[in-house]
Protein backbone atom coordinates (compact mmCIF):
# COMPACT_ATOMS: atom_id res chain seq x y z
CA UNK A 1 0.00 0.00 0.00
CA UNK A 2 1.32 3.79 -0.99
CA UNK A 3 0.91 6.38 0.79
CA UNK A 4 1.06 9.93 -0.25
CA UNK A 5 -0.35 12.56 0.46
CA UNK A 6 -1.80 14.66 -2.55
CA UNK A 7 -2.37 18.27 -3.60
CA UNK A 8 -5.80 17.76 -3.42
CA UNK A 9 -5.33 16.87 -0.14
CA UNK A 10 -3.16 19.65 1.00
CA UNK A 11 -5.93 21.51 -0.31
CA UNK A 12 -8.31 19.96 2.05
CA UNK A 13 -5.80 20.22 4.76
CA UNK A 14 -5.83 24.20 4.39
CA UNK A 15 -8.87 24.80 4.45
CA UNK A 16 -9.65 22.24 7.71
CA UNK A 17 -6.85 23.36 9.79
CA UNK A 18 -6.72 26.93 8.63
CA UNK A 19 -9.15 28.17 7.27
CA UNK A 20 -7.56 28.95 3.53
CA UNK A 21 -9.40 28.45 0.82
CA UNK A 22 -7.10 27.48 -2.28
CA UNK A 23 -7.96 25.73 -5.24
CA UNK A 24 -6.29 22.02 -5.56
CA UNK A 25 -5.46 23.11 -9.65
CA UNK A 26 -4.09 26.70 -8.22
CA UNK A 27 -2.11 25.14 -5.45
CA UNK A 28 -0.73 22.41 -8.07
CA UNK A 29 0.63 25.53 -10.08
CA UNK A 30 1.87 27.40 -7.49
CA UNK A 31 3.54 24.66 -5.94
CA UNK A 32 7.04 26.70 -5.75
CA UNK A 33 5.44 29.24 -4.27
CA UNK A 34 5.80 30.46 -0.43
CA UNK A 35 2.97 29.33 2.05
CA UNK A 36 2.36 32.80 3.02
CA UNK A 37 1.25 33.99 -0.77
CA UNK A 38 -1.32 31.36 -0.42
CA UNK A 39 -2.67 32.87 3.06
CA UNK A 40 -1.19 29.79 5.08
CA UNK A 41 1.08 30.97 7.96
CA UNK A 42 3.22 28.95 10.53
CA UNK A 43 0.71 28.40 12.83
CA UNK A 44 -1.37 27.15 9.97
CA UNK A 45 1.01 24.61 8.90
CA UNK A 46 1.45 22.99 11.99
CA UNK A 47 -2.51 22.15 12.01
CA UNK A 48 -2.04 20.33 9.12
CA UNK A 49 1.31 18.60 10.60
CA UNK A 50 -0.74 17.72 13.31
CA UNK A 51 -3.70 16.47 11.29
CA UNK A 52 -1.37 14.69 9.12
CA UNK A 53 0.12 12.99 12.14
CA UNK A 54 -3.80 11.94 13.45
CA UNK A 55 -4.52 10.61 10.47
CA UNK A 56 -1.25 8.56 10.02
CA UNK A 57 -0.71 7.85 13.13
CA UNK A 58 2.94 8.59 13.64
CA UNK A 59 5.14 11.58 14.01
CA UNK A 60 6.22 14.30 10.97
CA UNK A 61 10.03 15.59 11.30
CA UNK A 62 10.46 18.78 12.83
CA UNK A 63 11.55 20.60 9.35
CA UNK A 64 7.57 19.84 8.31
CA UNK A 65 6.51 22.97 10.33
CA UNK A 66 9.78 25.00 8.47
CA UNK A 67 8.85 23.85 4.84
CA UNK A 68 8.03 27.51 2.57
CA UNK A 69 6.53 25.90 -0.32
CA UNK A 70 3.81 23.29 -0.95
CA UNK A 71 6.63 21.21 -2.79
CA UNK A 72 9.06 21.04 -0.02
CA UNK A 73 6.14 20.34 2.49
CA UNK A 74 4.56 17.26 0.03
CA UNK A 75 8.01 16.37 -0.97
CA UNK A 76 8.91 15.69 2.81
CA UNK A 77 5.99 14.51 4.14
CA UNK A 78 5.55 11.76 1.61
CA UNK A 79 9.18 10.99 1.36
CA UNK A 80 8.63 10.03 5.64
CA UNK A 81 5.15 8.45 5.17
CA UNK A 82 6.98 6.10 2.53
CA UNK A 83 10.26 5.65 4.35
CA UNK A 84 8.60 5.59 8.18
CA UNK A 85 10.83 7.30 9.06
Amino acid sequence: MIIEVTVGELATLMKKAAGVTVDPMELAKSSDSPFGTLGLDSLGLLGIVGELENQYSRPLPVDAERCRTPREFLDLVNTTLKTGA
